[in-house]
């Protein structure tokens, strides 16, 4: 069947996925990558902030507001740091770096010894978090403020050991997964490594996060539906519509500019006008008031007293919570979710590659990229965001709604994390974002990296009974065996006399990307199939499996590249070689610049 490309849109453009505004190398006006990099801030937020929310109770913080926008910020800042790491010294993908959900189940198996079970709250404590009667806020934090009794003082610092237990934990699993990148390992293993592993691996990345997508949207699914429905028009109705903009150059003079705005930007169009339809319906008293409806989430003060409790200034520091501590079953627990971690970044950096319009990514620069994320998540520890650092699959997803892939963008999204997460008052004010509206982008986002995963097929015969029963089983089984395990009647059922090693097993066979990935790869590596059946002449030619093939997206910055030229560097795994200095034969096409006529500043 014949692709037929959109209005603008080339066929050969259609065909390599390339049909972007700004592709990787591109970089767009600064006026135009801070808005964009916002955009991607306000793509990662939902989740990034569901993290220290969902810690709260099990860490013992949830009675303590404070301490939970403290977290929220370091957080933020952290993954802004480890973003800036990625995009220039790691995989060099516009993929943005935060926090987990694969740390998390560890982390509760952790906080669930009796050792570190929350005591009852004193009765003058803090409200819970997310649990604050407005009109009852500012009197309530002066009793706590003014004349704090010490058994107050000293639950509200009770969650502090126990973040430090988390952070030493993490640290140390951390250091497996920078060995595991920086010696080649992974790399090692993309040898075995197809579109019949790839693709369920990103397919069951958005499939396993519905449940995430539906809870947010469930609250209110009014607002939900209208979130989606206005990214859908930005985005699929509206992309090719351009909006004039007043503008001026010294050829020019004044003159109307054509942006297209809608394409560019529909996520952040339509989080704001959602957030705006909440914010009048708050006000019209359309929302009940009831703090144990879930549609009390969606009103635009349901979290209003983060913002009242932020500091406007605050710079988190390794250490600000005390020294971290370790404990065997700790660090054990946490290598689970490195494992899984690895598994699924390694399916995103496919993923981004085909939507920023780069190609697959060669085994350098996968190995750099798990060796930086390792590297992130000993700098999350060390920071105590309660939580490690990952591919983010959600800012994937808007790389490919909004068709801009450069890499500055999601860089200057890095710098607006960082300074978000020092202004404490600014970061506060979008935790007010009604939960709704998180659920409406989550279903588009979710959505777009399930397609994603599936579009790799296309370098397979699917008229092949072999990889429709692969590609089938990986998928249910990756959806089947977590399911039953985490349901309570077998949340006990991994048996082996070690504590230890049935956390590791479960956390590991509850990952739904994991369970799948790695059927996929069995499959495909042990039943009998050409390799052009498999899909992995063209998939090798694309990644690049013999020498650079002209992968220089890939190389590092700041004339580093040098390094590649000398041959020593052939046994650096995380390195690119270069046997001369010449442009080789092979070299990608130059993606051109992109420019789109906006107003001069």
């Amino acid at each position: 069947m014949e692709i037929k490309a959109e209005p603008g849109e080339t066929k050969e453009e259609r065909e390599t996925g390339k049909g972007l505004t700004y592709s990787i190398d591109d970089t767009p006006p600064w006026y135009l990558s801070i808005v964009l990099g916002f955009q991607h801030y306000l793509t990662m937020f939902g989740s990034t902030l569901a993290i220290p929310l969902v810690l709260a109770k099990p860490m013992c913080y949830d009675q303590n507001p404070l301490a939970t926008s403290e977290i929220i910020g370091t957080i933020f800042f952290i993954s802004g740091i480890c973003t800036l790491l990625q995009t220039t010294f790691g995989n060099r993908l516009p993929i943005v770096q935060g926090g987990t959900f694969s740390f998390l189940t560890p982390t509760f198996a952790i906080l669930s010894l009796p050792q570190w079970k929350c005591p009852s709250p004193p009765s003058t404590a803090i409200p819970p978090t997310g649990a604050v009667n407005l009109s009852t806020t500012a009197s309530l934090l002066n009793v706590t403020t003014t004349s704090p009794s010490p058994s107050v003082l000293g639950y509200t610092d009770i969650w502090k050991p126990r973040m430090r237990e988390i952070q030493g934990a993490i640290m140390v699993a951390s250091l497996f997964q920078i060995f595991i990148g920086f010696t080649g390992l992974v790399g090692f293993l993309l040898r075995f490594i197809g579109p019949l592993t790839i693709a369920p691996t990103i397919t069951l990345v958005g499939l396993a996060l519905f449940q995430a997508a539906a809870d947010f949207s469930g609250i209110h699914w009014g607002i939900s539906i209208t979130t989606i429905a206005l990214i859908t028009v930005f985005s699929q109705y509206l992309k090719n519509v351009k909006i004039p903009f007043p503008g001026y150059s010294r050829d020019k003079g004044m003159y109307m500019a054509r942006f297209a705005l809608f394409r560019m930007f529909p996520i952040l169009l339509g989080i704001i006008l959602s957030w705006i339809i909440c914010a009048i319906v708050t006000a019209a008293g359309g929302f009940t008031d009831d703090q144990n409806n879930p549609q009390y989430q969606a009103r635009t003060d349901a979290r209003i007293f983060v913002l009242k409790e932020a500091e406007w200034f605050r710079f988190p520091y390794p250490g600000q919570w005390g020294t971290p501590t370790l404990s065997a079953a700790g660090v054990f627990g946490m290598l689970a979710g490195v494992l899984a971690s690895m598994i699924e970044s390694i399916g995103d950096y496919y993923a981004c590659a085909r939507l920023a319009g780069a190609p697959p990514p060669p085994k350098h620069a996968i190995n750099r990229g798990i060796g930086m994320e390792g590297i992130g998540c000993l700098l999350a520890g060390a920071w105590g965001s309660g939580n490690g650092t990952t591919s983010y699959s959600e800012n994937i997803g808007a790389i490919g709604i909004t068709k801009v892939g450069s890499r500055r963008v999601v860089q200057y999204g890095a710098l607006i994390m960082i300074l978000l997460g020092i202004l404490g008052k600014f970061g506060a004010l979008f935790t007010t974002i009604p939960n709704p509206i998180v659920g409406g982008v989550f279903m588009v986002m979710f959505g777009m990296i399930t397609a994603v995963g599936i579009s790799n097929l296309q370098f397979v015969d699917l008229n092949s009974s072999r990889n429709l029963f692969i590609l089938g089983f990986s998928l249910v089984f990756g959806m089947a065996l977590p399911y039953w395990l985490s349901r309570e009647e077998n949340k006990d059922v991994i048996q082996t006399g070690e504590p230890e090693l049935d956390q590791i097993i479960t956390v590991l066979l509850r990952t739904n990307m994991l369970v799948g990935g790695i059927t996929g790869l069995l499959l495909d590596n042990t039943i009998p199939g050409s390799r052009e059946e498999r899909g992995m002449l063209v998939w090798n030619s694309k990644a690049g499996e013999t020498g650079h093939s002209g992968n220089h997206v890939y190389d590092l910055p700041f004339g580093l590249k040098k390094l590649s030229f000398y041959k020593c560097t052939k046994y650096v795994p995380f390195l690119p070689y270069y046997e001369s200095e010449e442009v080789p034969s092979v070299e990608l096409k130059e993606v051109s610049q992109k420019h789109v006529d906006l107003p001069a500043v």
